[in-house]
């Protein structure tokens, strides 16, 4: 599932017409599928969909739609905006068919505007398309605040429909109370490709731009989709096939991460194995006012499948985190006050040969000592490849003699990576790295709205310089290759907004890397099954209160989700 960015739509289309799939053929099955997914929504019968016409193609995907709602037995009343009369075969089709058809020009102040859209039950947005780059303008604006002004009223209703109830004396009238919406409608706003006014190559929307319930794309996701706060109007975003051969977009660099993908990439389980064969794991974590985080990345390491995981901390707060793990080994480590010490690197370097992979950073702290610590492991196994001694493993980096597996470094590993010059010339092949917002404008020198502001340019240039593996968290986060690709995950969920997230992430990803996934494939895994645990658990519980905790038996039934597509059937012995 390909990520593109206006242009290479616009590339796609030209390839695509050219090859003999036509301008018109894509504009009807868009159409189509857009009409679709209103009538998957709202019943026949509920009342006038209003359907918003613009002058380019959009607007004609948007008359499509029109036309096959009326086939299928809704009322429609089309409302444009603006459109040439001329040559507008699906214009003169929607006339023939008797579709009620209102031109802005002739609706002095936008009367039957607003008496449409108070009572409609959907709203069909298809007024501008991919091509926006700056603020609307006139009459535009006139006609979207007449509609956000008639859809707030609606809200209104709602909002005094729920004063007006009778007040719940007890539980059983507390869940005996009907829901508001069941006595005022609220309408429902697709999107035809993209909420008009949103730019889709930055994120950027217009503040008259209509909130969409769900945004019918085509072909493929825009970037704008997954960047905020543009993101933010597109609601549940369907991608609808045109016909366009997915062959045309084979050299575009940047997808979405999809359930398929991630199920092809997760490593096999076969029945013969022993813990031996799911890889060994050493978590590097914890300080003496951050217990939780070696526990949280530790559970997650074995909850994604690692055979074997290891945890070294401190001595001081060795019997607080063994309390709550009986599952892990441990590795002792000298500290001061609770804080890891640059000696601790020896007792490291005596048992890091047998692990597969590394993860350094969750609750490290970031006092001095441990920042030491931290570049004293970096440059003792600096990768300085001996020609005589060539790297049998290419998964990991050759420095002093030993073999030093790939690296996650997250949370205050990050932060103490920050405050040295050249630090990613220390990090071994394969290394990923996991900063939210604020630690990757650490990283990086520049501050966090700049990182907001260019997410897509900013993860890309680090994981090219940077040569590893870069997460860039937050709502869609995105995932970006040494090579240049960077992959969204389509999950965008408040609930995971909480402390201690992050090092499960971490613990997720270490443990795939225990398994033999390349730090790439290790990282896109770990993210989209994270997120997928946490879009299960917020279906039990809702958008706040979740703990991170709660995300680590979650995590094998996301691998189950992905693994056992629906109605697959075993068979039964």
């Amino acid at each position: 599932m390909k990520l593109v960015s206006t242009e290479e739509m616009r590339q796609l289309e030209r390839a695509a017409n050219d090859a003999g799939h036509s301008y018109g053929a894509m504009m009807e099955r868009a159409g189509e599928a857009t009409a679709l997914a209103v009538k998957e929504r709202v019943a026949a019968g509920a009342g006038s969909i209003l359907v918003l016409v613009g002058p380019g193609n959009n607007g004609g995907d948007g008359l499509v739609a029109a036309r096959y709602l009326h086939r299928w037995g809704h009322k429609v009343a089309v409302y444009i905006w603006k459109r040439e009369l001329a040559d507008d075969p699906n214009l003169a089709h929607a006339e023939e068919l008797g579709i009620p058809i209102l031109w802005a020009a002739q609706d002095e102040g936008g009367r039957e505007l607003g008496e449409l859209a108070r009572a409609c039950p959907a709203v069909v947005d298809a007024l501008l398309g991919t091509g926006v780059t700056g603020p609307l303008r006139g009459s535009l604006c006139d006609l979207l605040r007449l509609v956000r002004q008639a859809l707030e009223e609606r809200a209104e209703g709602i909002d005094l429909a729920t004063k007006n109830q009778e007040p719940a004396t007890s539980l059983r009238g507390i869940l005996d109370q009907p829901s508001p919406t069941s006595q005022v409608a609220r309408p429902l706003v697709v999107a035809v490709d993209v909420p008009s006014g949103l730019n889709c190559d930055t994120g950027e929307i217009d503040p008259l731009a209509l909130k969409a319930d769900v945004t019918v794309t085509f072909a493929y996701p825009k970037r704008g989709h997954f960047l905020f706060p543009g993101a933010g109007h597109v609601g549940e975003l369907l991608v609808a096939d045109i016909g366009m051969d997915p062959a045309l977009a084979e050299g575009l660099p940047d997808q979405v991460a999809t359930p398929e993908l991630i199920g092809r990439l997760l490593p096999p389980r076969p029945v013969e194995a022993h813990k031996g064969t799911f890889g060994k794991a050493l978590i590097v974590a914890g300080s003496a006012n951050y217990t939780g985080a070696p526990c949280l990345a530790t559970g997650a390491a074995y909850r994604v499948g690692a055979g074997l995981v290891t945890l070294a901390v401190a001595e001081a707060i060795y019997p607080i985190v063994a309390s709550k793990l009986t599952e892990a080994t441990y590795l002792i480590l000298p500290h001061d006050m609770g804080a890891l010490v640059p000696e601790a690197w020896r007792v490291l370097a005596e048992r890091l040969e047998g692990y597969d992979a590394l993860l350094v950073g969750p609750g490290l702290g970031r006092e001095a000592a441990t920042g030491d610590f931290l570049f004293t492991l970096l440059s003792g196994y600096r990768q300085t490849p001996k020609p005589q001694s060539p790297n049998p493993n290419p998964r990991r980096g050759v420095g002093v003699g030993v073999s030093l597996p790939p690296i996650v470094v997250d949370a205050d590993g990050l932060n103490l990576l920050a405050e040295r010059e050249r630090w990613w010339e220390g990090l071994p092949l394969g290394s990923v790295l996991t900063p939210h917002p604020g630690e990757m404008a650490r990283l990086v020198g520049s501050g966090v709205q700049a990182v907001e502001a260019d997410r897509l340019g900013t993860v890309r240039d680090a994981a090219k310089r940077w040569g590893c593996t870069v997460v860039l968290k937050g709502a869609y986060t995105l995932v970006a290759t040494p090579e240049g690709q960077v992959t969204a995950i389509p999950f965008a969920n408040p609930a995971l907004a909480t402390a201690g997230t992050g090092d499960v992430l971490a613990g997720a990803i270490v443990g795939l890397m225990a398994q033999g996934l390349p730090g790439p494939q290790a990282a896109l895994c770990g993210v989209y099954l994270h997120a997928l645990a946490g879009e299960l658990r917020r279906k039990e519980i809702g958008e706040s209160g979740m703990l991170a905790g709660d995300l680590l038996p979650l995590l094998p039934l996301a691998i189950r989700k992905i693994s056992s597509p629906p109605g697959h059937q075993g068979t039964k012995l």
